[in-house]
């Protein structure tokens, strides 16, 4: 056994954990058929968002770390459950009005309307393909519309027609006796409206494998359940794919736990074997509220991507998966920041704490090394009081601090400053707030700003930080006051930076003109 899997049979990474569970599964070799399959889910009634991300995120995270404890080969498959009706118009797209007549038709039978695919379903599979394949995800697409259509659903439906009761029985017991008397697993698409329709079974033929239903006029229908003409209610769907399919593993957030034995339930009554699960904390917008594909709150993939990388996105997916967590556009800076710090740790660890650090996952252990020699929120202060307009005017302070540095040989630190011009002009510079300095705070002011000017040592972060450290240990008890009217007096934010290593960017003579703005009343 090699180092690398032998320390990996014991790390305590959460995907470490996962991947063992998983491998106990097969201690007896590889499935028959040939791989350990992963699969998420993804149901396109919405514009995709930040979770449906962070579900592939974290599979992609058990599966690196399953590959390295196992030779039996993997697959992840992103199913789109873009055959699902309608049932509300979406708030947050263009001429929602326009979709109103389409209500309850599978997405896949709706306009797009951003006037750019076939229907609404393709375009927001195709707005999930790209983000997956610009991250780099390997994956293959599975569309429902396909899947039921193609016929490679066909043999799973006939089980479910010769296994009709079985699977109603599982399902009944979750239901009220009012929905009980109208439940069927199997959703028939009306022949002639396309709808599909929740409507009770007249009858479930086994020989014929076909359903004969009422449509909402009365009319009555036989339909076969093959080729595209039904598809399952969502709890079976689960169950029956996972039969049909082999799936070994798939992770979904806490809402799905309670459902949990049902899926498997289905899957066993037709035949499969249930795959093992991860249930993981849903994401929160700044209210505290869920985030919601169709209310469209949260911070979206692509606004994420406009102020950080996407790597910054997946760090913030590993953590602490099982809490929930508020995902806002202030969490932004801080897991772009924390992500830089792992990755400058990592070269220095030993292989147990490499295999514990965020970045072995998010890169599969192939980690690369960070430039960004300037943290994202020193970069944040200097473009505050800077005022810079685009990156090139924090390259002028960042070439002055650190000379070797270059866009071409520091790329992290270029796109971080890009980042951080724009993240400032559309959420700091609108709500920032300087304030007047008390008495105190305007001596202590004073005395920094004497200091400075008579500093004749190292433009360096340690140095200056200990002119700054002095000034306040002899006025401020507890210091945090000291460093909070730095902030709040001459940044315009309740917290920042050290504030040492901020002159050192910034400048000794423009600190000094910043202190001076601050005591005439100008930044107010």
């Amino acid at each position: 056994m090699s180092e690398l899997r032998e320390t990996a049979m014991s790390s305590k990474a959460w995907p470490f954990e996962e991947a063992r569970r998983l491998l106990k599964r097969y201690q007896k070799g590889a499935p028959e058929k040939g791989y350990v399959l992963f699969e998420t889910g993804y149901g396109p009634s919405g514009l995709p968002h930040i979770g449906t991300f962070g579900e592939v995120a974290r599979t992609t995270m058990v599966k690196r770390a399953f590959e390295a404890l196992s030779d039996i080969p993997t697959k992840l498959i992103c199913f789109s459950d873009d055959l699902d009706g309608m049932r509300k118009v979406p708030s947050n797209v263009p001429n929602p009005e326009k979709l109103e007549e389409h209500l309850q038709r599978p997405l896949t039978s709706v306009p797009d309307p951003f006037g750019e695919y076939p229907s609404f379903g393709e375009h927001n599979n195709a707005m999930l393909r790209r983000f997956l394949d610009t991250f780099g995800f390997e994956y293959e697409f599975y569309s429902a519309k396909e899947f039921y259509e193609s016929g490679q659903f066909d043999e799973i439906l006939k089980r479910a027609v010769e296994k009709y009761d079985d699977v109603m029985a599982i399902m009944l017991k979750s239901l009220r006796e009012e929905r009980q008397q109208t439940y069927s697993i199997f959703l028939p698409i009306h022949p002639e409206t396309g709808r599909v329709l929740y409507v009770p079974m007249k009858k479930v033929c086994a020989e014929t494998y076909t359903v004969t239903f009422d449509d909402e006029d009365g009319k009555e229908w036989t339909v076969p359940v093959t080729g595209g003409n039904v598809k399952l209610q969502w709890k079976p769907d689960f169950g029956a794919r996972w039969a049909a399919l082999g799936v070994d593993f798939e992770m979904y957030g806490k809402e799905h736990a309670t459902n949990e034995k049902i899926y498997d339930g289905i899957c066993r009554a037709l035949g499969g074997r249930a795959p093992e699960h991860f249930s993981y904390e849903l994401f929160l917008d700044e209210n505290g509220q869920k985030i919601s594909k169709s209310s469209g709150n949260g911070v979206s993939i692509d606004e994420w991507l406009t102020y950080a990388p996407t790597e910054s996105l997946a760090y913030f997916m590993y953590q602490k998966p099982k809490t929930a967590k508020r995902m806002h556009f202030d969490v932004i800076p801080k897991a772009y920041d924390e992500y830089h710090q792992q990755l400058r740790a990592y070269p220095g660890q030993d292989l147990k704490a490499q295999l514990n650090n965020p970045v072995w996952h998010i890169h599969g252990g192939d980690v690369p090394e960070s430039t960004l020699i300037v943290p994202f929120a020193m970069l944040l202060n200097l473009a505050s009081v800077s005022g810079a307009e685009d990156k090139e005017a924090l390259w002028g302070f960042i070439r002055r601090y650190a000379p070797e540095a270059t866009a071409e040989s520091h790329p992290d630190l270029d796109q971080a400053a890009g980042f951080a011009v724009r993240y400032f002009n559309d959420f700091v510079k609108p709500t920032r707030q300087h304030r007047t300095p008390t008495d105190q705070e305007r001596e202590a002011l004073e005395a920094l700003k004497a200091a400075l000017e008579s500093y004749d040592g190292p433009i360096e972060d340690e140095a200056l930080q200990s002119v700054v450290y002095s000034i306040g240990r002899e006025r401020f008890d507890p210091m945090r006051g000291w460093f909070t009217a730095l902030y709040e007096v001459l940044l315009g934010a309740s917290q920042g930076p050290r504030f040492g290593g901020f002159i050192a960017l910034y400048g000794v003579s423009e600190t000094i003109d910043l202190i001076n703005k601050a005591l005439a009343g100008e930044l107010v």
